[in-house]
């Protein structure tokens, strides 16, 4: 390939250079303000020097195992972001455990690693946020951009450069394009190889549907002496992908195309999330809950707790837990009625109890058992899946992750009765986007949403 005419700033100061510096820079000068601040000495006694080196070494560590040095160029900044301080975090949680297995509490101020971690958190995060928008303003402004080249059908090819418009922050350009109509032919082979050496593209982007394999083999193999980057599009718009990535399983490369995302730090976090947050809720809600159960006991007979069977996380059953806000009654084996508006089956207190989302606090016992999250899709009684696993496409694939006591579809008013087949459609929509984008902000942005607009709701009755 020719010699690109200059080079991206990125190119000449790789992330994996540039960040470490960053963060290493960061902890040495976030301890040095922290130890004058809390000693009100500038001179660091030694113990503390080492202290700060083994803190910045687990940086570098805990960075490099979870590939936050890689990929900067396409993650969002508030992503990046979070990944970091999830980073700080699991430093600041193995910096003082290190301490207390050592017995060396006595010896190290806990404020110091405090603001430490806070300070260089901020510093390393502020560099980060400065360099990325730096960038970002730059590529929208039609700098700093890497060229690309497009192989594949007109459509593909189309609908992969509406994506690269659409993201002209990331930085890169069309430097030329190839429409195919078939498989080519060793000439036509050879004239796209002329034609990519002449625009001097970086990158080759192969952008054909999954039938045109051999045309990806054949570009490769003539393009296995040059330096650019080839990157294989695969053109998937007819399939709903759920959590895609690349991976690698029994030594063979794999693109997975329907996965869960609670994998890995991913489930530790999610279920940290729920066992802490959850036991705070819990201890909150109890006197509220044995208002609730004496209500219920007094206002009508029967039970205080309603149980029915719902499909947890990959199919497996459990029983949830709601306060009981009908009147005890059967229905035939198999049927599930709905409730609706003015249900003659609702009893006064129920009423209050569903209209406010009260009858759900119970559902928290759920998550402590580790059958529920907090935040997930709202689990549908068995009858339903029954219904509509063969009306909605990827119905079941909300499956995929625990179900929640609030969701994405509940915090977007997708609540109460789904009594059409489009209701249903855009609740499955939702929720297949929240597993899809799932993040642990993206909890907690629910969780906060749920507390303003959650609970009350004119579709719940």
């Amino acid at each position: 390939m020719g010699k690109p005419k200059t080079m991206t700033f990125s190119e000449r100061y790789p992330p994996q250079v540039v960040f470490p510096f960053f963060d290493v820079l960061a902890i040495f000068l976030g301890g040095w303000i922290a130890y004058a601040i809390r000693f009100d000495v500038v001179e660091l006694h030694e113990r503390y020097v080492l202290a700060i080196t083994c803190i910045a070494l687990l940086v570098l560590v805990i960075n490099s195992m979870t590939g936050s040095y890689r990929r900067w160029r396409i993650m969002p900044v508030f992503q990046m972001l979070g990944k970091l301080m999830l980073v700080w975090a699991a430093v600041g949680i193995t910096a003082a455990s290190l301490i207390f297995f050592a017995h060396a509490a006595q010896r190290y101020s806990r404020l110091w690693i405090g603001m430490t971690l806070v300070i260089s958190f901020l510093m390393a995060g502020g560099a980060r946020l400065l360099v990325q928008l730096g960038l970002q303003h730059i590529r929208t402004r039609g700098g700093a951009r890497r060229p690309v080249f497009l192989v594949g059908p007109s459509q593909n090819v189309l609908n992969v450069a509406k994506g690269i418009r659409r993201s002209a922050w990331e930085g890169h350009t069309i430097a030329g394009v190839e429409r195919l109509k078939a498989k080519p032919d060793d000439e036509a082979i050879a004239r796209i190889v002329r034609r990519i050496i002449q625009s001097q593209a970086r990158e080759i982007w192969i952008c054909v549907p999954l039938e045109m394999g051999e045309t990806v083999r054949l570009l490769f193999y003539a393009l296995r002496n040059h330096t650019a980057e080839v990157r294989f599009i695969p053109d998937f718009q007819d399939m709903h992908l759920l959590n895609h990535r690349m991976s690698e399983v029994a030594d063979h490369y794999s693109i997975d195309l329907s996965v869960s995302p609670m994998s890995g730090m991913a489930r530790f976090l999610k279920r940290s999330e729920d066992i802490v947050i959850g036991a705070l809720i819990l201890l909150l809600i109890t006197p509220v809950c044995a208002a609730i159960a004496i209500a219920i006991k007094m206002s009508s007979p029967g039970p205080i707790l309603f149980k029915q069977y719902r499909e947890g996380s990959n199919g497996r059953c459990f029983k949830v837990y709601k306060f009981r806000s009908m009147y005890v009654h059967k229905e035939d084996d198999g049927q599930v009625t709905q409730a609706k508006k003015n249900d003659c089956r609702i009893t006064p207190i129920g009423a209050f109890l569903r209209r406010t989302s009260l009858d759900e606090l119970p559902q928290f016992f759920n998550v402590l058992q580790g059958r529920m999250s907090i935040v997930g899709p709202r689990p549908h009684a068995l009858a339903h899946n029954e219904q509509f696993k063969s009306l909605v496409e990827s119905y079941m694939r909300r499956h995929k992750v625990k179900p929640g006591i609030t969701g994405w579809a509940q915090v977007n008013g997708l609540r109460g009765e789904t009594d059409t087949l489009h209701k249903m459609q855009r609740r499955v929509e939702h929720d297949l986007w929240y597993i899809d984008n799932w993040s642990l902000w993206l909890d907690l942005k629910i969780i906060f949403l749920t507390i303003f607009k959650g609970f009350m709701n004119k579709n719940a009755y």
